[in-house]
């Protein structure tokens, strides 16, 4: 038993003494691999990250009339669709600000007229 553990144990030895010459380019090779994947990993992940962000942030829901800010009740009048993404292209959505509703509606009527 002994013998056979004295041939492993030779074998290795030759066998690691054989791949000395290529197992520092592999190294390098493999670690510089690790770090580039890594990087573009994080690039990838904040990439998505913002492009989720421009998405949430086109959700109206929150200056619609109908909004109600409750968990219970978001939306009566789509509640399945409150903060949602489908819930961006609402047609029945209306701006709770008076103000900021008069100038959206002066600004739909400039645009009209330029046409």
């Amino acid at each position: 038993m002994y013998q056979i553990l004295l041939l492993i144990h030779l074998i290795l030895v030759k066998l690691f003494a054989a791949l000395q010459p290529y197992l520092v380019p592999i190294c390098f090779v493999l670690a510089w691999s690790v770090v580039i994947l890594s990087l573009w990993n994080i690039f990838a992940a904040a990439r998505d990250g913002v492009q989720k962000a421009k998405t949430m942030h086109q959700i109206p829901c929150a200056n619609c009339k109908f909004f109600t800010n409750s968990h219970h009740l978001k939306c009566p009048v789509h509640p399945a669709e409150a903060l949602t993404e489908t819930a961006i292209g609402c047609h029945d959505f209306e701006i709770a600000d008076p103000v900021a509703a008069a100038s959206l509606r002066q600004k739909v009527a400039r645009e009209q007229l330029s046409l």
